[in-house]
């Protein structure tokens, strides 16, 4: 699954609403990233053919078909294949070294490591 940024753009907003009318998603793109109609019904459209989104009538209501989960981790799985020839090992590390973390962040993840062992 290769969803492209303005695809996401458009999840994004069916994460919030679950269900919303079309209009109502060329309004909300509309005003918070300058997006015209034609431009979100043609990503919704490709969404609809991809099947993230299911379409339903009257009104053109637009449901969102995949979870926020399920998204982050196919993209995830992707960028490990895609720049760390599939190394998870290495995709670990390099995050680590290029990220600055609270100290609950760090809990948090020694508590991850820790169960996952």
């Amino acid at each position: 699954m290769k969803i492209f940024d303005s695809e996401l753009r458009v999840l994004n907003v069916l994460w919030e609403e679950q269900e919303i009318r079309a209009s109502q998603v060329c309004k909300i793109l509309e005003e918070k990233i300058g997006w015209n109609r034609n431009t979100t019904y043609t990503v919704i459209k490709k969404c609809i053919e991809k099947g993230y989104i299911e379409r339903t009538e009257p009104h053109f209501i637009c449901k969102i078909l995949l979870s926020k989960e399920e998204v982050q981790k196919q993209s995830v799985s992707n960028l490990v294949e895609k720049f760390f020839d599939g190394s998870k090992s290495e995709f670990m590390k390099t995050f680590l070294e290029k990220q600055t973390f609270t100290q609950q962040e760090k809990d948090e993840l020694k508590k991850m490591i820790n169960e996952w062992n």
